[in-house]
């Protein structure tokens, strides 16, 4: 329909996105106005075991982004809402609440479609950007990012390679448990898998009024 929102995954992908499994076609899609998409689950891990990354991970935790733990079994709930840019392209904010053994934190991300592919601003102030290539194997997407950007003072400041943390998502549904499943992982060079997350949830689009 003329002049109707697409998510950023219909711009990126075109029509490579009917190669999705159909549920996660309908997770990927743009969600309707007046509606918020929601998700509750599980992670099963959550963080890293070196606790030496901790302190930088604390700041990150301030901003929402990435937190200093490492548990397991850690509930969740995941809440998407459609965007809209002054040009008409569609995003989406998420916001994700993991209930940890010390208390609730949130991670906050927005996405949306530019000329190269994704771009995912992290954080309650966005400071850090990720451009991201998406593909589908066989029914999954698969994102990877392509560059990391720190936002200063209206700056895109482009990290080097070599300094840059990678960030690798698989996201696929599960027919025999009828859930939907994510997992994350976040390398450096020279120092490997920094953070990860992976889990399962149940999704799905509700009215907005329902969230209030």
């Amino acid at each position: 329909m003329p002049g109707e929102a697409r998510s950023p995954y219909q711009t990126a992908l075109g029509d490579d996105l009917a190669g999705l499994h159909p549920r996660l076609r309908a997770y990927f899609a743009a969600i309707p106005a007046g509606c918020v998409g929601a998700g509750e689950g599980t992670f099963s891990t959550v963080g890293t075991p070196r606790r030496w990354l901790w302190p930088p991970l604390w700041l990150l935790g301030r901003l929402g982004v990435l937190f200093p733990v490492w548990e397991r079994d850690v509930p969740f709930t995941v809440l998407n809402t459609p965007t809209l840019d002054a040009a008409g392209h569609g995003g989406v904010a998420a916001v994700r609440t993991f209930r940890f053994r010390a208390g609730e934190r949130r991670m906050v991300d927005a996405i949306t479609a530019g000329p190269s592919g994704l771009v995912d601003r992290l954080g309650t102030l966005g400071l850090l950007e990720t451009r991201l290539n998406a593909r589908i194997v066989d029914g999954t997407l698969r994102l990877d990012s392509a560059r990391v950007l720190l936002r200063l003072a209206g700056l895109r400041l482009v990290l080097p390679a070599f300094l840059a943390p990678t960030v690798s998502l698989t996201e696929r549904f599960d027919d025999d448990t009828d859930s939907q499943h994510v997992r994350v992982i976040v390398s450096a060079p020279w120092l490997g898998r920094l953070y990860e997350y992976a889990g399962w949830f149940h999704y799905s689009v509700q009215e907005r009024e329902r969230q209030t």
